[in-house]
């Protein structure tokens, strides 16, 4: 009997883990074995046949091949012409949005709108998206939930990722972490970046599963790697950081925090255009790496690099050689063009010009490929502290290349380099803490910096894009993307979720729940060491807002927060319940100390340190002066009870009378001195 295929992989499968083998089957015939018992070198087949030698053999040339004509693909059918179409379209859009151009946008949206008319599923998810969180179009909730379901029952990641979201947040739906954690799984196995960073932070933090730094470094890799694949010599977009939370204290409720003001901004153009070179440089370099509340903008990167190149400035020189390397929808790639600016900038010494030159010698891009020549530009450049420099000579001791391997120095560079805030090293640094090459494994290491990679991607816009639009009293769509961020683990974003929550200044949650779901932001961002993050926590079991009233836990946060982030504000409320023995033991001494070290900590915390210790130290002579036992005559309290107005006035006509008596030696002082002025 013949036993069915998947019992004999089984049967198999358990002999291996006995340590047995399966017997060798039998051999019934080898097509290269001769007859039995005969001599297999010598043997003729019988008939006398021999087989001819290599060189009596008629060789097989070029005219012998035979040709076969090229299969012509059949035409394809109204439905598949279509499809092609969309799809052409839909690429299309999705070029122009991720172009160095902000004028395309516009024409990129109508093009997807096209699409998804058509019934591109991607661009319909694309549109979904855009209206969850209000980009080009109006802010629409339901309609995004709709193509959500839709896309999702057929499989698309970006939908999956989509439905998790609103399931994890309680947007439009019942708030389910089950649900979320099932959709962003789906997602993250079809390849979502979205949904892969969810999951990542999700493990890393132990959002609704149990923490696993193997599963978090796993989901992050993927992002972190993708990310690094598409970084250009640039070093990569820069990241603008900015808690509403930090800005609304600095600014006495105005806006701040690192963003170029738009006066500002016209007033170097100004500069610029009237020929000041630093402006020129200053207003290139913002535009060709964008931050700062400007957007990348390659075009006028190039005009304000050309004019101060002409004027020879070095820095615009190399930068412009950067722009011809790196191409772009704006310049043409050439490598002459590059090698000459990088040759010119060298020349006076730039660091960015050695870099590039190093660069075009690294990888052999218009000249021979030459590791010496290579690693002599870069040490130069590292020794003017150039992040380009010190990330390649990195990379050169990390493969071997011109020098021998050196991990040591490896992880010396990169370190240098991670200092400027280089994705590439960031990346680097994560692949030689997860492997273990050249240091200790660290898995924690290795995820917080993959986690730093994958945030720098393309999505990290929204994050300038939110405040812009939060500035600009569009509250709702900066919410909308602010959530979409905090769910992929930017701990910025969840802070300022938490802060408009905690204003209740968004409409898209009752305004009954906005506390209590603060209070889940507030402490996720907290977990990641925002100290102001914390201090907002223990408020809120201090007061009972979103949640009961427990003193004992505000307390914990406070001392977390003083303890391990130095934060003055938690330290005076410690020390304030400290005061009124709230959650503690009262002691007014400890309550002294606290006060104290708030005050030695921030300089802004001295005013209300020396009101609060004026009360304790009023507060500390009240109970004093209660310790002892003071009996006045009934008939004198009467009187002082009687007449407390004329004894309060006489009181105070005295002291009247002692400081006149004190600034009298002063005014006399005062009428001698012009009087000796005037005599000759």
């Amino acid at each position: 009997m013949r036993l069915p295929e998947s019992t004999l992989v089984l049967t198999v499968l358990a002999l291996g883990a006995l340590g047995l083998q399966e017997p060798e089957p039998e051999v019934l015939f080898d097509p290269e074995a001769g007859p039995e018992g005969v001599d297999h070198e010598n043997w003729e087949q019988p008939g006398g046949f021999q087989a001819p030698s290599e060189g009596e053999m008629e060789r097989f040339g070029a005219e012998d091949a035979v040709n076969v004509e090229k299969v012509e693909e059949p035409p394809l059918n109204p439905e598949e012409e279509a499809a092609a179409a969309h799809e052409e379209l839909y690429s299309e859009a999705m070029a122009l949005l991720n172009s160095s151009a902000p004028g395309n946008r516009k024409k990129a949206w109508d093009m997807m709108d096209e699409a998804a008319a058509l019934g591109h599923v991607g661009a319909r998810v694309r549109i979904a998206w855009a209206k969850f969180a209000g980009i080009n179009f109006r802010q629409d909730l339901s309609a995004a939930q709709k193509v959500f379901e839709e896309a999702a029952a057929i499989g698309n990641p970006d939908a999956q990722m989509g439905l998790g979201l609103l399931y994890a947040t309680g947007t439009t739906v019942g708030s389910s972490q089950a649900e979320a954690l099932l959709y962003y799984t789906f997602g993250a196995f079809g390849g979502s970046p979205w949904a892969q960073m969810a999951l990542g932070y999700r493990y890393w933090a132990g959002v609704g599963v149990a923490t696993s730094c193997e599963k978090a470094l796993d989901y992050y890799r993927r992002v972190a790697t993708s990310v690094a694949e598409e970084v250009s010599f640039s070093g990569g977009q820069t990241l603008q950081r900015v808690r509403l939370q930090d800005e609304s204290e600095s600014n006495g409720g105005g806006f701040g925090g690192g963003i170029l003001d738009n006066d500002l901004i016209e007033y170097y153009q100004l500069l610029a255009e009237k020929g000041d070179i630093q402006a020129q440089v200053g207003l290139g370099q913002l535009h060709y790496q964008g931050g700062r509340g400007v957007d990348t903008d390659h075009r006028l990167a190039l005009n304000y690099f050309e004019q101060a190149a002409h004027a020879g400035n070095p820095v615009a020189m190399a930068f412009l050689g950067k722009m011809h390397l790196e191409g772009s929808d704006v310049v043409k790639q050439d490598n002459d063009t590059a090698m000459m600016y990088f040759k010119k900038a060298a020349d006076q010494n730039n660091p960015v010009g050695q870099s590039g030159l190093g660069l075009m010698y690294l990888h052999g891009k218009g000249v021979n490929k030459d590791y010496k020549k290579a690693f002599d530009f870069f040490r130069k450049a590292a020794e003017q502290s150039w992040v380009d420099g010190q990330l390649q000579l990195g990379n050169m001791y990390y493969n071997g290349l011109g020098v021998s391997v050196d991990y040591k120095m490896a992880v010396k560079y990169f370190n240098l380099a991670s200092q400027s805030g280089h994705i590439l090293a960031f990346y680097n640094l994560a692949d030689m803490h997860a492997t273990g090459t050249g240091m200790l494994r660290s898995c924690p290491t290795a995820v917080e910096l993959y986690k730093n990679v994958a945030e720098r991607g393309k999505w990290g816009e929204l994050m300038m894009e939110a405040h812009s639009d939060y500035r600009n009293g569009r509250t709702d769509r900066a919410l909308g993307k602010y959530l979409v961020l905090a769910e992929l683990g930017y701990e910025v974003a969840q802070s300022n979720v938490a802060f408009i929550l905690d204003r209740k200044e968004s409409e898209l949650f009752d305004e009954n729940e906005m506390w209590k779901r603060a209070l889940v932001y507030w402490t996720r961002s907290a977990a990641q060491g925002y100290s102001a993050a914390r201090v907002r926590l223990g408020d809120y079991y201090y007061y009972g807002w979103g949640t009961d009233r427990d003193f004992e836990a505000a307390a914990l946060h406070y001392r977390i927060a003083s303890d391990q982030q130095n934060n003055a504000q938690a330290m005076f409320n410690l020390g304030y319940m400290h005061e009124l023995g709230h959650g503690m033991r009262q002691d007014i001494h400890l309550a002294k100390r606290f006060y104290d070290l708030a005050a030695e900590t921030s300089a802004d915390a001295k005013v209300p340190v020396a009101l609060a210790l004026a009360k304790l130290g009023f507060v500390f002579g009240w109970r004093g002066l209660q310790q002892y036992q003071v009996v006045i005559d009934p008939e004198l309290r009467a009187s002082l009870e009687a007449y407390w107005d004329l004894y309060l006035l006489t009181v105070l006509m005295g002291l009247l009378i002692l400081l006149m008596l004190a600034r009298r030696p002063r005014l006399a002082q005062a009428r001698q001195q012009p009087q000796q002025q005037q005599r000759p």
